[in-house]
């Protein structure tokens, strides 16, 4: 018997497309489809989903066809048992010519390629009757889908002593299997011709209930009821789970919602994550001298630290495309997140200015870290170029390692591809606000700071495989007055020539106008993984608070990172270098600063230099701020301002990823740390000589993924700074080290 619905022919369809993509990939390869942008054709798609398919985009004719299809027992109505090693015969009727198949352990059958005309089918198995399908008709360029229900002996036998009804025609033969109903085959034409063909068998009809299900929405289609095995496992046709994001999901993108309010394509994408993460420290601090604690005479005091912070982020994503490749026609997403976040020292002084603070600081803070709406304004070709704007609270990255600017930030986006996705592009106007001081997340409150930004990248740049960005931005940022939420001032940074001499004239004014110009890499050449950067920063400072005057901007920065893959492990070497400051009074600043970094390099988050801030004791500042490789002395990353007057550095990297097990990675990485110019420091600190080495930074750590996806991430590590002269110069022989773990759970 054969099923000739669209609800029954999809099920069978889905039975086999395992099957046929692995065996039969190579003959059908030429015939995949892709898909073509929107246009005025879309309504006639859209009737044509149940029935003739749609003409794949510059698809050649072709003169063959193919049959393909399942083979189940027909006593199981609700479970598709398949009929393993199944013999096909077909004959061609005009001119005698015989193809033959057998099914595979799952039912599954194809013939391919099929010259057209009309043809006898004939399905033989032992244990079950004969089937004949005296005439099937084959047009040339089209698919065949079949869904072949076979029925036992014994079945057989029973039925024909039962009564014949009327109405189900007249009883069958040794050569012709009973019919439960008609006999029809589903044509799947690969044309652009809307005609649906189909070969209706002269057996009478059954009630049209027992055949057709009228389904007016193709999302609304369930998988079949499969259990082949018998235990619980991952299988295909799980029946989908609102809390399950491993399966066919709804508020995962998986079937559209409000479907008839929204229409048939519009999705909703929930994503919720949690993330704890530790972090047990020991960093320079300075001492709290008093006569309430006897003995404590020394400038530095205990620097152990104890961090905790508890982040949950949600993202309600709603979308209206295919759900797929396809670029999106229009998206709005909206993300908040919280931080719950607990500080302990061992000093006063350090959560506040107030030492009446105490030791100990909880903060908790809720920011809005996306809020946007996105639109395609134009597809350039079938090849999904397009163009798209988004308008509101964006994340972004300007390069591949984080090198320039890292954020999420108001801002005015224009991107999209050319040239089937070798050329991409971005111009986007950011509009900075103010951050949370101890959790990093957005306030409501408005920063006079403007970024301008384009950027693109160039596939297959030299060698295939490689990808090449050209950066430009400029950074605008306006003189303003700011403290941070623990009572500390962070604009204009309080060090050297801070307060107007003027009487009664308050704050000098610190306003920043700097362009940076960059050439960056990524990808490999041959068996070599190559990253490189370069950026060029031009512009103006009005009053850098070290040099104590206007000074022009003339700064580099340089990074390049090669890295080999041997069996499960990738070996890198890299360095990074950023230009510092020889003359910190003169009218020039040298030393290179980002607007907001956030490097992946040279160990990342495994690296104590990158990870973790360093205070320059007896300032307002920091050598070093959380997230950064560049010691910029500045007073914040996120809400203090870029300072161009600094010592600059150069590191050397040697580092390991060891892919132990397909769930567990393993880390090593090691940097050799050195000042480019220790000018600005001397004449900071009042000190002299301060050596240009800093010291070797040491770090190893472990990720695990218990699924083997991103639903469940265990991070944890140890690094560590031996200090160098140039660093006991400044602070103490004292080793500096870090313990932290983090663990992250994503839906």
């Amino acid at each position: 018997m054969i099923l000739f619905s669209p609800r029954q022919a999809g099920r069978a369809f889905c039975a086999v497309c395992c099957y046929a993509c692995l065996v039969f990939a190579p003959c059908v390869a030429a015939n995949l489809p892709s898909q073509s942008p929107p246009g005025p054709q879309d309504s006639a798609k859209q009737s044509r989903e149940s029935g003739a398919p749609q003409r794949i985009p510059r698809q050649q004719a072709q003169t063959t066809a193919a049959i393909d299809g399942v083979v189940r027992d027909a006593g199981f109505s609700n479970i598709i048992l398949p009929v393993p090693a199944a013999a096909l015969t077909l004959r061609n009727v005009q001119s005698g010519e015989i193809f033959s198949a057998s099914t595979s352990g799952e039912g599954v059958f194809r013939v391919f390629p099929l010259p057209p005309g009309h043809y006898q089918l004939r399905v033989e198995a032992k244990n079950y009757a004969p089937f004949v399908l005296p005439d099937l008709a084959v047009q040339p360029n089209e698919v065949v889908t079949l869904e072949i229900s076979l029925v036992t002996v014994a079945a057989m036998e029973a039925r024909s002593r039962l009564p014949r009804l009327p109405e189900l025609g007249p009883a069958p033969s040794a050569e012709a299997q009973p019919s439960f109903g008609t006999h029809r085959t589903l044509r799947h034409r690969l044309d652009s011709d809307p005609a649906y063909i189909e070969n209706i068998s002269p057996d009478a009809l059954p009630p049209v209930a027992d055949v057709y299900n009228t389904i007016p929405n193709r999302w609304a289609l369930e998988q079949p009821d499969y259990r082949r095995y018998s235990q619980k496992g991952e299988y295909i046709y799980t029946k989908p789970s609102r809390f399950d994001p491993f399966n066919r999901n709804r508020f995962k993108g998986d079937e559209p919602v409000w479907s008839k309010l929204l229409g048939q394509q519009t999705f909703l994408n929930v994503t919720a994550s949690s993330e704890s993460f530790f972090d047990g420290r020991r960093v320079p601090s300075r001492s709290n001298v008093s006569s309430a604690r006897p003995g404590s005479s020394g400038f530095f005091g205990k620097g152990e630290q104890a961090f905790f912070d508890q982040t949950l982020r949600c993202t309600l994503d709603l979308f209206h495309g295919d759900a797929a490749f396809k670029p999106v026609d229009w998206r709005i997403r909206i993300t908040p997140e919280l931080s719950l976040n607990n500080l302990k020292v061992r000093e006063l002084g350090l959560v506040g200015p107030d030492p009446r603070s105490g030791t100990n600081r909880f903060d908790d803070h809720l920011g809005l870290q996306e809020a946007f709406v996105e639109v395609k304004l134009h597809d350039f070709g079938p090849n999904y170029d397009f163009i798209s704007a988004r308008a509101g609270i964006q994340q972004f990255n300007a390069d591949f390692r984080g090198f320039l600017f890292v954020d999420e930030e108001p801002a005015l986006r224009i991107f999209g591809n050319l040239y089937s996705d070798r050329i991409e592009y971005n111009l986007a106007y950011f509009h900075f606000i103010e951050k949370n001081t101890n959790s990093g997340l957005n306030t409501f409150d408005r920063r006079h700071q403007q970024v301008l930004l384009g950027s693109v990248y160039l596939q297959d740049f030299f060698f295939p495989g490689y990808t090449a960005e050209f950066v430009a931005a400029w950074n605008k940022d306006d003189p303003s007055l700011h403290y941070d939420d623990n009572g500390f001032l962070v604009r204009p940074a309080p060090i050297g020539n801070v307060i107007n001499q003027n009487p009664g004239a308050g704050l000098i004014p610190h306003g920043i106008g700097v362009g940076y110009f960059g050439w960056l890499g990524s990808g490999h050449i041959h068996r070599l993984n190559l990253t490189h950067a370069f950026y060029q920063a031009i512009g103006v400072d009005t009053f850098n608070p070290i040099a104590g005057r206007r000074v022009t901007v003339n700064a580099q920065m340089a990074a390049a990172e090669i890295s080999y893959d041997k069996d499960w492990i990738r070996y890198r070497i890299s360095g990074f270098y950023t230009s510092g400051d020889a003359h910190p009074r003169d009218g020039r600043a040298r030393g290179f600063d980002s607007i907001v970094d956030l490097p992946n390099f040279a160990g990342g988050l495994f690296s104590f230099w990158n990870r973790e801030a360093i205070r320059l004791l007896g300032s307002g500042i920091l050598l070093t701020t959380p997230g950064s490789l560049i010691p910029s002395l500045r007073a914040s990353k996120e809400e203090g301002q870029a300072n161009f007057v600094n010592p600059g550095i150069f590191l050397a990297n040697a580092g390991a990823d060891f892919d132990i097990t397909p769930k567990l990675r393993g880390f090593a990485n090691f940097n050799l740390l050195r000042f480019e110019r220790t000018e600005p420091l001397e004449f900071l600190l009042f000190q002299w000589p301060i050596h240009h080495t800093i010291g070797e930074d040491f770090g190893i750590g472990v990720e695990y993924r218990p699924p083997l996806s991103e639903n469940i991430v265990l991070t944890g590590g140890a690094s560590a700074l031996q200090p160098s002269q140039g660093f006991k110069d400044i602070y103490t022989n004292r080793t500096l080290f870090s313990l932290f773990g983090s663990v992250k759970f994503t839906f």
